[in-house]
């Protein structure tokens, strides 16, 4: 049976989840949550409505099967549209969604995440969870504060041990493509003056500030492709992202 706390929910579905083999990881706010004692903060917490998730595709039979066990009620219209990227299942009595990614995160931009669903047992690298923030092009007050919670948390390095943020797989996601290299640097930006409007310390802030100088600087300082150097010059003329269904006007 579902549980009514969305984190205790999380917990169970990715036991489920271990116990037949399936890879499955937490992605989006909860995992944020899940890895961020800072989002709890009362400056910066907020409430999470829904779960996602990232499996392999290849594994995608099994990952419908368990919802299904788990008293989940598949969205067939979504599953037969979009089953082959995305699946979606919904705790009826909760009205609780469950958005499930098959290898890569794909919303303003493309994330390839086929290599790194194994290295967290419960979420995707930390580095990663900000680059699924990063990549959103009408970045609300709750993804902002989600960013926050990661930046509070997280010291800037060069690897995916637990305890760092890998500014080298930001860079890296930035230097292979340009428009990837475009949004996140604008979110980058704005999150230094939203954060300025939550009720944080100084301290707290000045922490955000130098981590995100970090890997702006890491970011800027990766060797670029002549594809990349290409597009740069095209800049602005050419729109660089994709707008979700649910964000487009």
């Amino acid at each position: 049976m579902s549980q009514d706390d969305i984190l205790n929910e999380a917990d169970r579905i990715l036991e489920a989840a271990k116990k037949t083999n399936i890879i499955l990881r937490l992605l989006g706010g909860v995992a944020i949550a899940t890895k961020c004692p800072s989002a709890k903060h009362s400056a910066i917490a907020r409430t999470y409505p829904d779960i996602d998730l990232i499996g392999p595709k290849k594994q995608s039979k099994q990952i419908r099967e368990l919802f299904l066990t788990l008293g989940y009620e598949s969205n067939q219209m979504f599953n037969a549209l979009r089953g082959a990227t995305r699946l979606m299942y919904v705790d009826m009595p909760r009205k609780r969604k469950i958005d499930i990614f098959l290898d890569y995160f794909e919303m303003c931009h493309k994330l390839d995440l086929r290599q790194r669903l194994t290295i967290d047992p419960k979420t995707i690298p930390v580095s990663d969870l900000l680059a699924t923030k990063l990549q959103i092009v009408k970045t609300t007050e709750k993804d902002f504060k989600d960013i926050a919670a990661i930046l509070l948390d997280y010291e800037v390095g060069t690897t995916d041990n637990a305890e760092t943020l890998n500014g080298k797989r930001l860079a890296e996601l930035c230097a292979s493509d340009w428009g990837t290299y475009k949004t996140f640097t604008i979110v980058l930006d704005k999150t230094v003056t939203m954060t300025d409007s939550f009720n944080l310390t100084s301290s707290e802030k000045e922490t955000i500030r130098t981590r995100i100088g970090e890997i702006s600087k890491r970011i800027e300082s990766e060797p670029k492709s002549s594809r990349w150097k290409w597009r740069a010059r095209v800049g602005e003329k050419a729109v660089w992202y994709k707008l979700p269904d649910d964000m487009a006007e």
